[in-house]
């Protein structure tokens, strides 16, 4: 019995030390976010390929003017889309796979810390 306390006592504490990846970088992420800038700015009104992503976090799915979705991203949006912080974290990974008929040709983030940091970045550009 008590073997099971020490190692549930030790797993408490990996676990308290260990930082949650939810919780990312915003200065990392900036890094992270070169990987997006082919195709996206962080700017107000400045759209490239891609929409901006000045803030996305919290935005309404296909919702930026004077920015041509595709099909897959209007339904998506149709949907009730809003990229929060979890709805980024599915869609990051694989695009494609979150949105069928996305424009993104970016193959994704596959590193979830990665993923995490540029959350992360985004929230500090509402």
């Amino acid at each position: 019995m008590s073997r099971i306390l020490i190692i549930s006592s030790l797993a408490a504490m990996v676990m308290a030390a260990t930082p949650a990846l939810a919780d990312g970088d915003a200065a990392a992420g900036e890094k992270v976010f070169i990987k997006c800038k082919a195709c996206h700015e962080n700017e107000q009104g400045v759209n490239k390929i891609g929409p901006t992503l000045k803030g996305v976090v919290g935005r309404k799915g296909a919702s930026v003017e004077g920015y041509s979705y595709s099909d897959g991203a209007k339904a998506k949006a149709a949907e009730g889309l809003v990229w929060d912080e979890a709805t980024l974290a599915a869609y990051l990974p694989d695009p494609k796979a979150y949105v069928p008929g996305t424009k993104m040709a970016f193959a994704g983030l596959k590193n979830p810390q990665e993923v995490a940091d540029v959350i992360a970045y985004l929230k500090t550009k509402p």
